[in-house]
């Protein structure tokens, strides 16, 4: 991470910011200057610390956050952001400092569920994360991933 300043850390914050008060990822003018924006957005890409979409205009996500809807729906503080995976989903829990409940499905059977996160724990420990990818290999394909 050797080309991130100041600049583009408050620009990070900023962006993280707007994605949790408003549920959705923010769009490049509504944070300033629409191409200075989409600068620091690249190079923020670049270092991994969140992927743009293909067309580098818009967030895909800002982990744990995902700006697109995926099968991992996180409610707290009467509002509601997608995660990326289920790990991330008990992520955005965590990176608020809120109790939260996570919906989603079995990938498996379809069946519905949902968690509920309360002071740092959930209620169903018989649930299993299993991850395909090694960690090593996740920015091969983090979307994928």
């Amino acid at each position: 991470m050797g080309r991130i300043d100041a600049d583009l850390i408050d620009l990070r914050n900023r962006t993280y910011s707007a994605l949790v008060e408003l549920g959705r990822a923010p769009a490049a003018a509504e944070l300033g200057d629409e191409r200075d924006v989409l600068e620091g957005w690249r190079l923020l890409h670049d270092e991994h610390a969140l992927v743009l979409e293909r067309d580098s205009r818009s967030i895909r996500m800002a982990n744990p956050f995902s700006a697109i809807p995926t099968p991992y729906r996180v409610l707290a503080q009467e509002r509601s952001w997608y995660a990326n995976c289920a790990w991330d989903a008990f992520g955005i829990c965590a990176a608020l400092g809120v109790d939260g409940s996570v919906e989603s499905a079995c990938p498996d059977c379809g069946d519905p569920y949902r968690v509920e996160v309360r002071d740092h724990r959930i209620d169903r420990p018989d649930l299993l994360f299993h991850v395909l990818v090694p960690a090593a290999r996740w920015w091969d394909d983090i979307v994928f991933t």
